[in-house]
Formats: structure tokens, C-alpha cells, sequence
């Protein structure tokens, strides 16, 4: 075989080589693709709080909510009537089943007498 045979075929197996690389690594990011967008697609973000320390963090922030109401010797009823919410809204945040919106954690403060930033050291 000649020089310039041999040559050939070595630049033609790097070449190929070359190609399945970049093949693999299209492929590689068409993955991590897929799997952010379903990440962000809200189909697929699940109902449950995705971690126990998320989890946790409901618990207290409803248990908090709740002991300072009850603290200051006010219903659900009047926190909801204050904050122009349902009951059953102020029920699902003391309970953990759901969570205010941040105007909403703003709004309770001032009505328990407290600075936000007080409440917010109060869940962490």
C-alpha cells in the first residue's frame, strides 16, 4: 500500500470519528433539551411539594400562621374578612394545603402587628 493510500485512510477513520462525536454530543444536547422544557412545562410540574424540607416549610408557616392568630385571639373568620379572602382560604394556609400569595403574607403581618420580615424569620 502507498503512502498516500494509508494517509487516506487514516483522514477518512478520523473523519468518521470525528462524526460519531458530533453525533453523540447533538444527541446529548437534544436530551438535556427535553428535560428542561419538561421541567419548565407547567404539565409537568407535580401538585406535591417536590422535597420534605418543602414540605416542612408549609408545616411551619401554617402552624405559624395559626399561633399567631390564635394568639391574638382572632378567628379565621376576621383574619378572611380582613384580608378579603374566603375562610377556607385562611383554613388551606393554616393547614398547609396551600400558601398566600406574598401581598397576602404583607397584609397578615400588619394585621398580627407585625413587621413581614418578623414573620418570615418565624418560617425559616
Amino acid at each position: 500500500m502507498s503512502v498516500i493510500s494509508s494517509r487516506l485512510i487514516i483522514f477518512f477513520a478520523l473523519g468518521f470519528l470525528l462524526s460519531l462525536i458530533a453525533v453523540a454530543a447533538v444527541i446529548v444536547i437534544i436530551v438535556v433539551a427535553v428535560k428542561k422544557s419538561r421541567k419548565n412545562n407547567p404539565a409537568y410540574v407535580p401538585s406535591e411539594p417536590v422535597t420534605p424540607q418543602q414540605e416542612e416549610i408549609r408545616k411551619t408557616l401554617g402552624e405559624t400562621l395559626k399561633e399567631l392568630r390564635t394568639e391574638r385571639n382572632m378567628t379565621q373568620e376576621f383574619v378572611a374578612e380582613s384580608l378579603g379572602v374566603s375562610r377556607q382560604a385562611v383554613s388551606k394556609w393554616e393547614n398547609g394545603t396551600s400558601e398566600p400569595s406574598t401581598t397576602n403574607l404583607i397584609a397578615i403581618a400588619k394585621l398580627y402587628g407585625i413587621e413581614p420580615e418578623e414573620l418570615l424569620k418565624k418560617i425559616i
